[in-house]
């Protein structure tokens, strides 16, 4: 195990205390397609002692362009069943433990009490306003990240007493529909990894957390910026 993370517990901000904070820490994705994919393949290969995987969805042929957990063989079968497998393989220490459900009213709190932060791998407003009620009912962190096109954002909401995903996105009267537009393949990756970096300085007590701020990445102009909340 030493040599598995030497080159994540040489750096200073991590180190021998943090990989054990890693070790200990329990974390919950909710959705494990194009954003939940990355989130779980480096949070597993860091060393994430515990994860949970929250989809009620199947391996699709039109997942397979951006939902890199997945393979043609797959297609048909239970995401988190298949990503289980693959997150396994990769770590055998990280727990993983499957919810092939959706989050709703009647679950999202005794799921969520179980774990010590959320991250938003899903695809639509009314399962973000439900993780936000919780975490902040619960006094826990919430990874956002969203995705459309060439574009893509990420912040931390409820972070120590910090800004919600309703003071960013006031709920409306009616919610809109799920995503189904386009979006090229890349983007869900780069959100992802940062959403899976916010969670490891969190829990490994580095850096400077994206509470109070929204990262916004554009693939196509190649443009970048963090809003001030």
């Amino acid at each position: 195990m030493d040599e598995r993370y030497s080159r994540q517990t040489m750096l200073p901000e991590i180190g021998e205390a943090g990989q054990e904070r890693l070790r200990k820490a329990r974390v919950l994705i909710v959705g494990v397609g194009g954003l939940g994919s990355p989130i779980a393949l480096y949070l597993a290969a860091a060393g994430v002692g515990c994860l949970g995987l929250v989809d009620d969805d199947t391996v699709s042929v039109s997942n397979l362009q951006r939902q890199v957990l997945y393979t043609e063989a797959e297609v048909g079968q239970s995401k988190v069943e298949c990503a289980r497998q693959k997150l396994s393989a990769l770590n055998s220490t990280t727990h993983i433990v499957c919810y092939p459900t959706r989050l709703t009213d009647k679950n999202a709190h005794s799921i969520i009490a179980d774990y010590d932060l959320v991250i938003d791998g899903c695809d639509n407003a009314a399962t973000r306003y439900l993780i936000d009620e919780v975490c902040a009912r619960q006094g826990k962190p919430y990874i956002y990240g969203a995705i459309a096109e060439f574009r893509g954002q990420v912040s931390v909401f409820n972070y120590r007493g910090g800004p919600r995903y309703c003071d960013l996105y006031p709920r409306p009267d009616i919610l809109p529909p799920p995503s189904t537009g386009g979006v090229i393949g890349a983007i869900p990756g780069i959100v992802g990894c940062t959403q899976a970096a916010e969670a490891i300085k969190i829990i490994a007590g580095c850096g400077e957390v994206l509470s109070g701020k929204l990262y916004c990445t554009n693939l196509l102009t190649l443009q970048h910026e963090i809003i001030e909340l």
